[in-house]
């Protein structure tokens, strides 16, 4: 058909106008596209029971976060009202690994949309463990939380774990304050396995520690940006700041993190337990997603929940 055949002409093209109008207006406007709403995925949290003849405590004498214990009944409205949608739960190391591990992994069989959970109790020196280590995803497991102890990593005591997480696809998390560069070391020896750091890399410990130079140790972790099997959990801001909402003296450390890992490699999260009575499961999310001027509304979206489910590979 011809260009001129084709075309309309001025008389048909003012012809058609009021029918054209007339189905303009019969139709609907087009709605705006909705916007998903934020997930929002807590990167830890511990759960456990009071030592007692059911669930007795390796060492009863153990200290935990708070005087009484924190069950999943007490976490599961906290929630829903701070609009949390998912956790990772951490079983914390005064339950122990036989019903701390149980005690999560039932959790996240009673809730399987809203839990995930990390295996604690395999240490770098249990090569007796390495098809456990294999077959954690098929348990029910995330990943594995690992102690990561200086002198056996620069024996090579732990790579027989190392190579079976790589293999299996299994992700580890860790807190190793002071002992980062054994982490690169890892990180680049196994460039396949999938490695977070808890909490921006500073433990209790090393900050009693080092009361005055602990912020340097998040420089170090920066550093392992450079490995991208690496990332890091921007978790328990409040514990980590001497001061009130919104910690601002914690601003910096955030801002190292994300200017490092950028929003894909970093997680936020709680540890809500280990500064409980310092701030509400709200302000803990606000802190991110109001506070923080130098993170962009994608951003947020990432480093609130998307990062951590891709990390994981929890669909």
């Amino acid at each position: 058909m011809s260009h001129e055949s084709s075309a309309l002409t001025r008389r048909g093209f003012l012809a058609a106008l009021p029918a054209a109008g007339l189905l303009a207006a019969a139709r609907p406007a087009p709605a705006a596209a909705k916007q998903p709403e934020r997930l929002i995925v807590d990167s830890q949290v511990h759960i456990w029971l009071a030592h007692g003849a059911e669930t007795p405590w390796p060492n009863k004498d153990a200290v935990p976060h708070m005087p009484v214990p924190f069950p999943l009944e007490q976490l599961v409205p906290m929630m829903a009202e701070a609009g949390v949608d998912r956790a990772v739960l951490v079983p914390p190391s005064w339950f122990g690994p036989r019903h701390g591990n149980a005690y999560a992994l039932q959790a996240a069989r009673e809730y399987p949309r809203r839990f995930g959970v990390m295996c604690i109790g395999i240490t770098l020196d249990q090569p007796e463990n390495e098809r456990l280590v294999s077959t954690v995803r098929e348990q029910g497991y995330l990943g594995l939380r690992v102690t990561m102890n200086r002198d056996l990593i620069r024996k090579g005591a732990g790579d027989w774990l190392f190579a079976a997480a790589e293999r299996a696809g299994v992700p580890i998390h860790f807190l190793a304050s002071g002992a980062h560069t054994e982490v690169g070391m890892v990180a680049e020896k196994y460039p396949g396995l999938t490695m977070i750091v808890d909490h921006f890399g500073i433990s209790e410990a090393f900050m009693k520690a080092n009361p005055h130079t602990w912020r340097d140790e998040v420089k170090v972790v920066a550093g392992l940006a450079r490995y991208p099997n690496v990332s890091v959990k921007v978790s328990s801001a409040p514990f980590l700041s001497s001061q009130s909402y919104p910690w601002r003296d914690t601003f910096p450390l955030i801002e190292r993190c994300y200017d490092a890992f950028g929003p894909f490699r970093c997680h936020w999260g709680t540890d809500l337990t280990h500064s409980f009575d310092k701030a509400s499961y709200r302000l803990r999310i606000t802190q991110f997603t109001e506070e923080l001027p130098f993170l962009s509304e994608s951003d947020k979206d990432w480093i609130m929940g998307r990062s951590l489910l891709a990390r994981l590979r929890w669909a």
